[in-house]
């Protein structure tokens, strides 16, 4: 949940490529010759601003423009940076009416340009910054909400085997999977005794949502990481597939609706029905009614599992600052941000389930 991270003019648009993301032009430009039909002519590269962690670029040719997305140089973890997951699921999506950009060629020969890339088609929209959207209009706000909503459903819609992803992920129990690994990462980066993290693992394991039918989860759907059109709310393209896996929808739609209980003013109804935003039980109503599952009971539970979740992927960030292995910058704040959502969550669980 990033959203509160970054700055729009920082984020927005092309610069000069970085130096230590530099790459020989002329390869890549016989490789698309070779390989992406359709094109012709001179390119020219530049770099999308923005903290993605695969460098991206922007590939401008007389006739049109493509997207390169790319791991970065450097050594690497073996599982991080999976562009081939990315294109796999990209390519997989153009089958379907989900919103993503048409997937052209991934390469995977280091020789091209230094380190696995793919290829995807340019989508020329608008990339919102602020889910409070205090620039828009009522009628944009609603829009831009809704569409997010619905293709949010569209993707959790989708059936995996049928369009080729069987093997994306391990198929059932992802809830508890997921639990099992954050709870590890916890007790293994722990810094402190927080009584209501210690609560929550030892309850989640043995209370877990009723098991959902698989789909594909985006991982991190939010406004930041979808393109909406240049003169209209409607989402154009879903980005930032890195963290996409098979997986239980619901639990994916209640981390991306996390928002309405992290931004002050979208936990403000009164603020959101100014604005134009549906309240938190609108949206959640909409996109029940499209899945044609009934979130009420579960919502609680699935809040407190990803306010859980949260807590264990900052811990793990407290970990390596006491390890050395990461900067100190905002240690205090990280640590009382673990405590408030631990505490967050086990209130939830209490009120709702004990």
């Amino acid at each position: 949940m990033t959203n509160e991270l970054h700055q729009p003019d920082e984020n927005t648009g092309t610069m000069e490529v970085l130096e230590r993301h530099q790459f020989d032009v002329s390869n890549l430009k016989d490789y698309m010759h070779e390989h992406v039909e359709g094109f012709e002519g001179d390119i020219k590269v530049e770099e999308f601003k923005g903290g993605q962690s695969n460098p991206t670029y922007k590939i401008v040719t007389p006739g049109q423009s493509y997207v390169l997305r790319r791991k970065p140089p450097g050594k690497l973890l073996k599982s991080a940076h999976a562009v081939d997951r990315e294109y796999a699921v990209i390519t997989a999506l153009n089958q379907t009416d989900v919103p993503v950009p048409k997937s052209y060629a991934l390469c995977e020969d280091d020789d091209v340009i230094g380190t696995a890339f793919y290829l995807m088609e340019f989508k020329d929209g608008r990339v919102l910054w602020d889910p409070a959207m205090e620039t828009s209009d009522a009628e944009e706000a609603r829009g831009v909400y809704e569409s997010m909503n619905d293709s949010m459903a569209k993707l959790h819609s989708v059936d995996p085997d049928a369009v080729g992803l069987s093997e994306f992920g391990k198929p059932g129990n992802y809830v508890g999977r997921q639990v099992s690994r954050w709870s590890k990462q916890y007790i293994d980066s722990e810094t402190e005794t927080i009584e209501s993290m210690n609560n929550l693992i030892e309850w989640l394991p043995n209370n877990l949502p009723a098991e959902k039918k698989t789909g594909i989860v985006h991982g991190d759907y939010s406004l930041t990481n979808v393109m909406i059109g240049k003169n209209d709310p409607n989402v154009i393209a879903i980005l930032d597939w890195e963290l996409s896996t098979l997986g239980d929808p619901c639990a994916d739609f209640n981390y991306h609706c996390l928002q309405y209980t992290m931004n002050p003013k979208l936990a403000d109804k009164e603020y959101c029905k100014a604005q134009g935003i549906p309240v938190i039980d609108d949206y959640v109503k909409m996109y029940s009614e499209k899945i044609n599952i009934d979130l009420t009971e579960e919502w609680d539970l699935y809040s407190a599992y990803n306010l859980f979740k949260l807590a264990g992927i900052l811990q793990g960030i407290l970990g390596r600052v006491r390890d050395g292995t990461a900067a100190h910058e905002n240690a205090a704040e990280r640590a009382s941000g673990v405590k408030n959502l631990s505490d967050t969550a086990w209130a939830l669980v209490e009120k709702n389930f004990i």
